[in-house]
């Protein structure tokens, strides 16, 4: 069984469709997947911060279950546990959104003890199994660095995207409770990959081919869209997301995801059609 993990609210709809496509393309599997989604509601924050529909779990359900019928799409709501640990927090505020800091829930919420976290903006160039597969015994987590970090920060600073879990150690050494900890008492400048970075006891650094920030390569297996720095025509940052098919065409010059990114078209007018009635 692979688990992964999402988080996000409404609008990460669009980036677990093709993220979820991609694994399903490109892995020659006959094991189940099971995506978990945490979401929540804290709109009191701001009006789009809603929980992922149950419609769309329910399309996302739907689609994974064509691949293979053991597939599931789970949804957990962490609405009262964030409200409980991090409402008002000095970290509530987040570079990206309260929704980056609900993965910290994961040693709360049951879940199984190998999970692969996974940020929404990114795609499998390569089967899942290269990464999933790799024995986390004796460490928390695996990770690759982060393409900025890595020169600016530390050699071994690491982009929290894409992390293999170790829940079971993760439990014994209470990384995610300390993290917490330092989410709610102190402000971080990258919340909360700042806090697991802090909280961590042993990790495993992996080549970046596992989460490649920058560019895209044969052996690359997860391809991350993060923002970018670009030096033409001018220096400057753009953040130019998977399902932004015009701007990966124009500007990456990536061809090679389009089996993915038209089914996601299709899968996405579908949806439009069928269950926003």
């Amino acid at each position: 069984m692979v688990n992964i993990l999402f988080c996000g609210n409404d609008t990460v709809f669009d980036g677990i469709l093709t993220c979820s496509l991609s694994i399903l393309r490109r892995s020659r599997t006959d094991e189940a997947i099971n995506f978990y989604i945490f979401t929540m509601d804290v709109s009191h924050l701001r009006s789009d911060y809603v929980p992922i529909s149950d419609k769309k779990v329910e399309f996302l359900n739907d689609v994974v279950k064509k691949y293979n019928c053991d597939n599931r799409v789970i949804k957990i709501d962490v609405t009262d546990l964030y409200m409980r640990e991090f409402d008002g927090c000095p970290n509530e505020g987040a570079y990206c959104s309260p929704y980056t800091l609900i993965r910290l829930f994961a040693d709360i919420v049951p879940l199984p003890d190998k999970v692969l976290y996974l940020d929404a903006d990114l795609l499998f160039n390569r089967d899942i199994h290269l990464l999933y597969d790799l024995d986390v015994s004796g460490y928390e987590y695996f990770a690759s660095r982060d393409h900025y970090g890595k020169h600016l920060i530390s050699p071994n600073y690491i982009n929290a995207g894409v992390l293999l879990l170790n829940m079971r150690m993760i439990r014994q050494t209470g990384l995610l409770k300390k993290a917490r900890e330092l989410i709610k008492t102190r402000k971080l400048t990258f919340a909360d990959q700042s806090a697991i970075i802090r909280a961590t006891t042993k990790k495993k650094v992996i080549s970046q081919r596992f989460n490649d920030q920058k560019s895209l390569h044969r052996k690359t297996v997860i391809r991350h869209f993060s923002k970018r720095l670009f030096w033409l025509p001018y220096p400057h940052t753009a953040n130019i997301k998977q399902w932004n098919i015009n701007r990966v065409h124009k500007v990456f010059r990536y061809y090679g995801f389009d089996d993915i990114l038209y089914e996601y078209l299709y899968l996405k007018s579908k949806f439009d059609r069928e269950y926003k009635q």
